[in-house]
């Protein structure tokens, strides 16, 4: 008995040590515990500054670095909410923001840092990023290497085949419309498939492509609903890494770090480190806040950057307006006062102005009417609670940098153009208005 006993306990002692290394892993400086710090709001303004050393990543290199012009100038701003006046110190105060750069005509005209940051820091991107592999989606489409929006995701993307993903198409996908059973909750308290699905990719190791596939129907038809979730850019980085051919962060590297001439290195987060790492492709690039908002002025020079066009004509267009009445702001309850295209925000309101939004309180607005790009990062766990406000503090920046009487420069160049079809459509093929054909 005494020998069974000791056996036991030396069993005990041995299983106890290897979890102890497996949630340590002092042979790794990436570990189950050190994700521990994600579980911590009261350090999200930190925390969401040092996210590729917490967890693995793969860098996206400047390869050819041009710092924007800067023509720096006091930014007193105030604006009317709740019946009484706020500044712009009290709102970045609140919402907990890290850093704030806004551009004017492309250059430079005010930044901001706190808790440490500076312009050389590498912010969290959260769901910013998925307006990235959005329009990494669009450069394929333009070059040929994805046929039709139409299409399956399963014709670019074979590790969806045989699942339900793999039956969707790309359209429904960027629309976030992809009919799939999957709850976007970001609160601990209650329950959630995205946190999860993020928890076990960086946990326990798993593909974030096999952990998508899992997920099936809801019932609802694709295209009539607008239901986010985070898996359908998951499966959008996919097809991304099968056209292109190589990782998210190559992709990235090549297609826009390089040709926008971005300021600095960034990094995509993978779940593995090393080559066999697949990139969390729903959020998770990391990047200065100078080239979050160059991305942005991408956008509102409608694709174009140093002369030469990148995105399709009519793309920025289409994603960056309400795609069906699902998707106009309000249309969908739960939603708030805003809307949603291809990937992309819109507020309640809207005349030229949209936006990429991360939770936690991450944003580049563009208002394509007076020429100027916010980004904005933040660690405020309760983001939510600012709603609409954020809408107000965005355009009293924007007016105040650029009054719309004295507006001028790109964006006056900037003409709608008028779509026959939506992109990545056989418009032979279309029977009735636009509106129609997405729907």
């Amino acid at each position: 008995m005494k020998r069974i006993v000791i056996g036991l306990l030396a069993v005990f002692v041995i299983a106890g040590l290897a979890l102890a290394g497996w949630y340590y892993r002092p042979w790794s400086p990436y570990s189950p515990a050190s994700i521990t710090a994600l579980d911590n709001p009261e350090e999200y303004v930190t925390t969401f500054q040092r996210m590729d050393e917490i967890l693995p990543s793969a860098t996206i290199a400047a390869t050819d670095p041009a710092p924007l012009a800067r023509n720096v100038q006091p930014l007193d701003v105030s604006y009317e909410w709740d019946g009484e006046t706020r500044t712009l110190a009290d709102y970045l105060e609140r919402a907990r923001a890290t850093g704030l750069t806004v551009l004017h005509d492309g250059e430079i005209a005010f930044q901001y840092f706190a808790y440490g940051a500076d312009a050389q820091s590498r912010f969290t991107s959260w769901s910013v990023g998925k307006s990235f592999v959005a329009t990494l989606i669009a450069m394929a489409l333009d070059e040929g290497l994805i046929e039709s929006l139409d299409d399956p995701a399963a014709t670019y993307a074979p590790e969806y085949e045989g699942s339900y993903y793999g039956t969707v198409s790309l359209r429904h996908l960027l629309m976030m419309s992809a009919g799939i059973d999957f709850n976007e909750e970001y609160s601990p308290e209650r329950p959630s498939d995205v946190r999860p699905f993020f928890f076990n990719a960086f946990i326990m190791g798993r593909s974030p492509d096999q952990l998508a596939r899992a997920f099936g129907a809801s019932g609802e038809t694709p295209g009539e609903h607008l239901h986010y979730a985070s898996t359908n850019t998951q499966v959008l980085s996919a097809v991304v890494r099968n056209v292109f051919g190589g990782s998210l962060a190559e992709i990235m590297q090549e297609r826009l770090w390089g040709p926008l001439q971005m300021s600095a290195d960034a990094t995509w987060l993978q779940h593995v480190p090393g080559d066999n790492g697949v990139a969390v492709g729903y959020c998770c690039l990391q990047a200065t806040s100078e080239d979050y908002a160059r991305m942005g002025q991408f956008y509102l020079q409608d694709g174009v950057w140093n002369g030469t066009r990148l995105l399709p004509e009519g793309w920025v267009t289409e994603a960056t307006r309400p795609v069906s009445p699902a998707h106009e702001p309000g249309g969908t309850p739960g939603y708030g006062p805003r809307g949603y295209g291809l990937h992309f925000w819109i507020p309640e309101g809207h005349d030229g102005e949209y936006y990429f939004a991360g939770v936690y309180g991450q944003y580049i607005w563009v208002d394509e009417r007076r020429g100027v790009v916010i980004a904005q990062n933040a660690g405020d766990p309760q983001w939510g609670r600012l709603g609409a406000e954020v809408f107000a503090v965005m355009r009293a920046i924007a007016e105040t940098v650029s009054p719309l009487e004295s507006e001028a420069g790109p964006a006056e160049a900037i003409e709608e153009p008028v779509l026959d079809a939506p992109l990545g459509t056989d418009a032979e093929e279309m029977d009735g208005p636009v509106e129609e054909a997405v729907e």
